[in-house]
């Protein structure tokens, strides 16, 4: 049966183009906001320079859509991705051949290393050490012939990369220093990277279970899982509230705690499958907003 034809003669809204959401928009946040932690670390201290971070919000959001692309290569051609639940998988789906997505992703790769370059150039060489290490891991996370995604590893990369790495980094490259708060704010980013994965992952335990791909949702079952999201984005709140010690401008990260709640209360509710699909959005918008309370905080503090 045809669908009911749009008021006024308006045509229908078309659909959003497959590479957008093969990109996973919903996830992009985790690329920008540890930038915005790193440039409130440097007001903060005195010493910012806005070209820089603008560079640095590139070069994240460059490896991020990279990753996913990546990720979406290569589970694409392992076949994890054919039952999968949630947004478009390119080469699962049949949408994209494997050879343009895997074009893509290193596209993306590419032009973080470029800019990333240009940051070390203008800051410390030794940083290379840890684009080196992005960029690798963005690609091993499901690619080689042992990808550690597939052994529990996932989070640990993300709270390594788009946590510790992204901020502490972004801060260094402004401020060639580095303080007690930055290092919290790296780990509260991290945390809330994490329970962006956990999220998904636990939404995937039946077809990664089925397929073999070993998350750390599927070791530890859908039960912990759903307590290590919650812990995770606790320990994010906490330190926000320790770091008033320095400022209590940082409780100003305590404008995303409405979504957080509200994304934990899904979580522990026992939502399975596409009830669990929201939790991504919610849990992007509260790592959004936490960073930038807490960014904010941090310059103000300053």
């Amino acid at each position: 049966m045809d669908r009911a034809a749009p008021p006024n003669g308006a045509r229908p809204p078309a659909p959003a183009h497959p590479w957008y959401l093969g990109a996973r928009p919903r996830t992009l946040p985790a690329s920008i906001v540890p930038v915005a932690i790193g440039a409130g670390c440097a007001v903060g201290a005195g010493s910012v320079t806005w070209w820089r971070v603008a560079v640095a919000a590139v070069v994240s959001l460059a490896l991020q859509v990279g990753v996913n692309y990546a990720n979406d290569y290569s589970d694409g051609i392992r076949g994890t991705d054919e039952n999968r639940v949630g947004p478009l998988r390119l080469v699962g789906s049949k949408v994209a051949t494997p050879r343009a997505v895997k074009t893509a992703a290193f596209t993306c790769f590419g032009i973080g290393a470029a800019l990333g370059i240009v940051l070390c150039a203008t800051s410390s060489w030794w940083l290379l050490v840890a684009g080196a290490a992005s960029l690798l891991g963005a690609w091993f996370y499901t690619g080689g012939k042992r990808p550690y995604g597939y052994r529990a590893l996932g989070e640990v990369s993300v709270f390594l990369f788009f946590g510790l790495v992204a901020v502490l980094g972004t801060t260094y490259v402004q401020a060639e220093t580095l303080s007690w708060t930055a290092a919290a704010g790296a780990v509260s980013i991290g945390a809330i990277a994490c329970a962006l994965l956990v999220a998904n992952n636990l939404r995937d335990i039946p077809t990664d279970s089925v397929t073999g791909k070993r998350t750390l949702a599927v070791v530890l079952g859908a039960a912990l899982s759903r307590r290590f999201y919650a812990a995770l984005i606790a320990l994010a709140f906490i330190l926000a509230a320790v770091s008033v010690i320095a400022t209590p401008w940082t409780l100003l990260a305590f404008i995303a705690l409405p979504l957080a709640i509200k994304s934990t209360r899904i979580i522990l509710s026992d939502a399975v499958g596409p009830a669990l699909i929201p939790v991504l959005k919610f849990t992007g918008l509260t790592e959004l907003l936490y960073a930038i309370g807490l960014g904010l905080g941090l310059a103000l503090g300053g």
